[in-house]
């Protein structure tokens, strides 16, 4: 069953693909998938302290086409102008004594990565064109899309058991050992399980979902882009992974999701105050994402908007992610009536902001964020999507 974003799907990105690939390739492509991007509501850089997360699905994907071919060569174009130089890459299908390697361009890594770790055999070969419309380095998870859509593609090509648990984890470990990033498993398992109309609470210890439904005609989501990417993401994301698995360890717990805040206090001598404060983040927000899932339930956006601003007020002054536009960007926000709530999204240091407001107060919002904002920002109204499909190609 094809829904709206199929609609908007097939005259954006999947027929324009299909036409590079017939371009490219000469034939026409037999399979089309997608997987969307994503915005996390509230629950920010806990999901690699095995906490609580609650994103959903975005109305942005990555769309790949393409069809197998006879011999063992895996060839793929993006049509990605901020994706990096060569934009096509050929290289063999992974196999005993065959192994791929993360190298340049980088976009491709993410895509050899899911190859390499597919379980299901014999892979064939194959042709395929990739198009997004998910921003690169927005916090919106471009990646996780890629990803989810490469092994939903490669799901069609040589099937496995379906399983969408393993499904994400092995999308995860393609960005852990291919792009070397270690992420936790929000993006991938939002990207493979969202569901329209839902936001989606996931216990990053236990690996379980639960459905929250996000479905109120009287409430939107806006994601604001900043448009900055600070260059310091790379290098502060594994420090701050690394400062909270030193306060775990002086904790005596196996993660911040077993501790309390009082726990913390009794540490607070052990610890630097930088460390403190990080954790201190970690253990106040996956609190915070518990709460925020019973007062969203219960459609109290006015709480559900304050537990937003206090996630970013937190990533500001304790973990210290945020950066003086998002910043701006939330607290224009906030300077009107009808925004519930805003705070940023994603690792941080740049990207977006995520704001949770009356519907009939769009046009109002985004005029007074303009007015206020120093730099020029970029905006996105999402409704809560699926997760990764397959197309019916016309």
């Amino acid at each position: 069953m094809e829904g709206p974003r199929d609609a908007g799907l097939l005259g954006s990105l999947l027929l324009p693909a299909r036409r590079v690939f017939e371009g490219t390739f000469g034939l026409e492509p037999r399979i089309a998938v997608s997987a969307p991007g994503r915005v996390n509501l509230i629950g920010e850089h806990t999901d690699y302290n095995r906490g609580f997360v609650l994103p959903m699905a975005l109305q942005m994907s990555t769309v790949m086409v393409g069809s197998p071919r006879e011999d063992k060569i895996i060839s793929i174009v993006t049509t990605s102008e901020e994706a990096d130089e060569p934009k096509k890459v050929q290289f063999p299908v992974p196999e005993e004594g065959v192994t791929l390697n993360p190298g340049k361009p980088h976009w491709a890594n993410y895509v050899k990565g899911v190859v390499q770790h597919y379980k299901a055999d014999p892979l064939p070969g194959f042709n395929a064109v990739i198009s997004s419309n998910v921003p690169l380095g927005g916090g919106l998870s471009s990646s996780a899309s890629l990803e989810v859509a490469m092994y939903t593609f490669l799901q069609q090509l040589c099937p496995d058991d379906g399983d969408p648990v393993a499904k994400a984890l092995v999308c995860q470990k393609a960005e852990h050992t291919f792009a070397m990033m270690p992420c936790g498993i929000m993006d991938q398992f939002i990207s493979v399980m969202g569901k329209e109309g839902h936001a989606l609470l996931i216990d990053c210890r236990s690996l379980e979902t639960r459905l929250v439904p996000l479905a109120d005609p009287n409430v939107v989501v806006l994601i604001t882009n900043s448009n900055v990417r600070h260059t310091l993401t790379g290098s502060e994301y594994p420090t701050r992974r690394h400062q909270c698995e030193e306060a775990a360890k002086v904790l005596g717990k196996p993660s911040l999701r077993e501790a309390t805040l009082a726990d913390l206090e009794k540490a607070k001598v052990h610890l630097s105050e930088e460390v403190y404060r990080r954790a201190k983040h970690v253990i106040g927000e996956i609190e915070r994402t518990v709460r925020a899932v019973e007062v969203l339930q219960s459609m109290d956006y006015r709480r559900f908007g304050q537990l937003m601003v206090e996630s970013h007020n937190s990533l500001r002054d304790d973990y210290e992610v945020s950066c003086p536009e998002l910043d701006e960007l939330v607290s224009a926000a906030m300077e009107v009536p009808e925004v519930y709530g805003s705070r940023m999204t994603g690792g941080g240091f740049g990207g977006c902001t995520v704001t949770l407001l009356e519907s009939g107060a769009a046009e109002k919002v985004v005029k007074h964020i303009k007015e206020k904002y120093s730099g020029t920002p970029t905006f996105y109204f999402s409704k809560p999507s699926d997760g990764a499909k397959v197309h019916h190609l016309p």
